[in-house]
């Protein structure tokens, strides 16, 4: 069986853009073909690392994104797999065997690595290098899909030529993944989807920007929720049209409540290009993103700790079990075994 695989970083309570852009597209592959792929959903745990994190608070946030991905409505089927990174040393090894393939040229222009570095005297290596670490997680499983944020297609792209590199050298040893274009095609999208940050729309919503009014947090009071969006910036154009170069606050707001409310982008725009009541925008989207924020933390609160565990031990002896097979193809060709 083909594999579709994804993971997303637990190091804190995640943002909207999160659930919007990557955990809910997620949920409807895998619904979609998880009769016909092994899904697997890994926790990046050792990507977490990279940024300076409570051991305690770590754990805590593995649970709870697990949790998000049950609670966004998962199917926990046969062939949907959830483990952690850090529980399947393989990733490990043949991380450090794809950085004696990777170049430091071509490391050195990952766009993600220039955005955490810009105007700090030092970085650590972890920042420098995790693209290498995901370009493993992908390839030790062959998984052909992977289905990321905007901001990581960059690394989908690294993923590939590394495998091809590889595969030059030694034959067919990796399975190469798609290009970003199908990827997206896959994923049913006409662009990688970008929730922009409330007060600063140039930018992407995250999770780690200090203005609290700038993000909505998936543990947010939807009503807390509501007055965020009420006071998101747009623009003084004085009419909706959906442009996210020109007037990408309100574009943003057209997108989130296509999102939320699962209605087709072009139906929202059609609904509202030409309007010239900026809060009545505001209004609809702040009522829509309070009710799915609602929806969803009730069936958030539903999910214990023991389900998740007993998700995870199953996961990884599967993930053990494949990644040991791939990581020993590899030793082989480069001399270890």
């Amino acid at each position: 069986m083909k594999t579709i695989l994804t993971g997303l970083r637990a190091n804190s309570v995640f943002t909207i853009g999160n659930y919007l852009g990557a955990l809910l597209p997620m949920v409807r592959l895998a619904r979609e073909h998880s009769d016909d792929y092994n899904i697997n959903l890994f926790v990046p745990d050792l990507h977490s690392i990279i940024s300076e994190v409570d051991g305690g608070d770590l754990q805590a946030n593995i649970v709870r994104g697990i949790k998000y991905y049950i609670a966004a409505g998962m199917p926990l089927g046969k062939n949907v797999h959830i483990y952690r990174q850090s529980r399947v040393p393989a990733h490990s090894e043949l991380c450090w065997i794809l950085n004696c393939v990777a170049t430091m040229g071509e490391m050195n222009r990952m766009t993600q690595y220039k955005e955490k570095s810009e105007g700090k005297a030092s970085v650590n290596v972890g920042i420098f290098d995790y693209p290498v670490l995901m370009a493993g997680d992908i390839l030790l499983y062959s998984a052909e899909y992977v289905p990321v944020g905007e901001d990581q297609f960059q690394h989908i792209e690294l993923a590939r030529n590394l495998a091809m590199r590889f595969n030059n050298r030694y034959g067919e040893v990796f399975t190469v993944p798609v290009s970003t274009a199908e990827q997206v095609k896959f994923m049913g999208l006409d662009e990688g989807i970008r929730i922009r940050d409330l007060l600063n729309p140039e930018k992407k919503m995250s999770k780690s920007t200090p203005a609290e009014n700038s993000k909505i947090m998936l543990d947010d009071a939807p009503e807390r929720a509501a007055k965020k969006i009420m006071s998101a910036t747009t623009d003084s154009v004085g009419k909706v049209k959906f442009d996210m170069w020109e007037q990408p606050g309100v574009s943003n707001l057209l997108l989130i409540e296509a999102l939320v409310t699962d209605t087709p982008l072009q139906d929202v725009i059609s609904t509202w290009t030409g309007e010239t009541r900026y809060g009545d925008l505001k209004k609809k989207v702040a009522e829509s993103v309070s009710e799915m924020l609602g929806v969803f933390q009730a069936k958030l609160a539903e999910v214990s700790d023991e389900m998740v565990y007993e998700l995870l031990e199953s996961g990884e002896r599967y993930a053990n079990e494949v990644a040991n097979v791939k990581l020993h193809e590899v030793q082989k060709c480069v001399g270890l075994r």
